[in-house]
């Protein structure tokens, strides 16, 4: 199951309070104030974790808290530092102050972030002591440790995201590329959230990609699944817009591009000015290469694309032209090495 949205507590460790004491040996039995200071409260530290996708396991605990600092030895002695708590979170986890709408932080690969910081700890009696106080019997309370309600809404990192109406054989196409195993069925919305995988272009070359669920007339205003499609796509590099080359409700790819381009440009120009590849898809439906060739120009006549530059027929089921696909999708990704000399050209 995939969960991208969660509510949860944390709290960072309280600091240990300051002692109260004094010396009391053998031959200083009326001895200085000795108590010692407070550890510091445990942080709440969160790390981004490589690997996780979802943030399901979030929704079995809500509270989630460092250990406390513990209390001024004697002999000035400062109390242990609390532990703090590592919380594991995908990459591409933005955190919000529930509270307040604020963004903390945006969570990036590799990254390790404090959220919630432990509170000090107390002074011990000693700290006071002084010419004119030589006996004090003050201590203070450690500091409380920061607590926060936390939003936390995940949007997939991925390179490049397939995009495009529902059965136009996004999922097919993924599975076929990578390891990933969605759902596959012939009905609208078989994948109903995010799905991702990586492609070997070779032993040394490798291409994080992300089937988003469809995407429908409205969307921009949240029809169908509509903001949760769009929100993913926006960590995306390149899209790869995918087209039924014969829709089984007879509509025309050129008229399904234009759908989605729309949906894209209402919901933010920028993503709609990403670099996309439009993907004309299921070409083993067509008689022949004669057919497959003729429905990619007509396409690109319709669209004012360049054939073979901005445009390519594959078939995911059969695999054909895929090899070609992955080369294009490097090559856009990394130019510089692309068009270095001995490069992967």
């Amino acid at each position: 199951m995939f969960v991208d949205r969660a509510i949860i507590h944390v709290r960072a460790g309280k600091g240990g309070d300051g002692r109260v004491a004094f010396r009391r040996e053998k031959a200083a039995p009326k001895g200085g104030p000795n108590g010692g200071n407070g550890g510091k409260g445990g942080d709440v530290v969160i790390v981004a974790e490589e690997g996780m996708s979802t943030l399901y396991d979030l929704r079995y605990e809500s509270l989630y808290k460092a250990f406390d600092g513990e209390v001024g030895g004697l002999t000035q002695c400062t109390g242990k530092d609390g532990e703090d708590f590592l919380l594991k979170l995908p990459p591409g986890t933005l955190i919000f102050n529930h509270a307040t709408g604020d963004l903390m932080h945006d969570l990036a690969p590799g990254e390790r972030v404090v959220i919630a910081k432990g509170g000090k700890g107390g002074w011990g009696n000693e700290h006071f002591k002084s010419s004119t106080n030589q006996t004090p019997r003050t201590a203070t309370e450690g500091d409380p440790g920061e607590a926060f309600e936390l939003r936390l809404e995940l949007k997939l990192i991925a390179e490049v995201g397939f995009i495009g109406m529902p059965n136009a054989g996004k999922s097919t196409l993924l599975k076929a590329l990578t390891r990933a195993n969605p759902k596959i069925a012939d009905y609208p919305f078989t994948t109903l959230s995010p799905q991702l995988g990586i492609a070997e272009v070779d032993a040394e070359r490798r291409i994080v990609m992300a089937d988003i669920p469809g995407l429908i007339e409205g969307a921009s205003q949240g029809a169908g699944l509509g903001h949760d499609f769009l929100r993913h796509v926006e960590r995306t590099r390149i899209l790869v817009h995918l087209l039924d080359c014969a829709p089984p409700d007879g509509s025309n790819p050129a008229d399904n591009y234009r759908t989605i381009r729309k949906e894209l440009e209402q919901y933010s120009l920028q993503l709609a000015e990403r670099p996309e590849l439009v993907v004309l898809n299921k070409a083993d439906l067509l008689d022949d290469d004669k057919a497959r060739r003729r429905a990619l120009l007509d396409l690109c006549k319709e669209l004012d694309l360049r054939p073979d530059k901005d445009a390519i027929i594959i078939s995911g089921a059969t695999r054909l032209n895929t090899r070609d696909l992955l080369d294009r999708l490097w090559k856009i990704l990394h130019p510089a090495k692309a068009d270095a000399p001995g490069g992967w050209g």
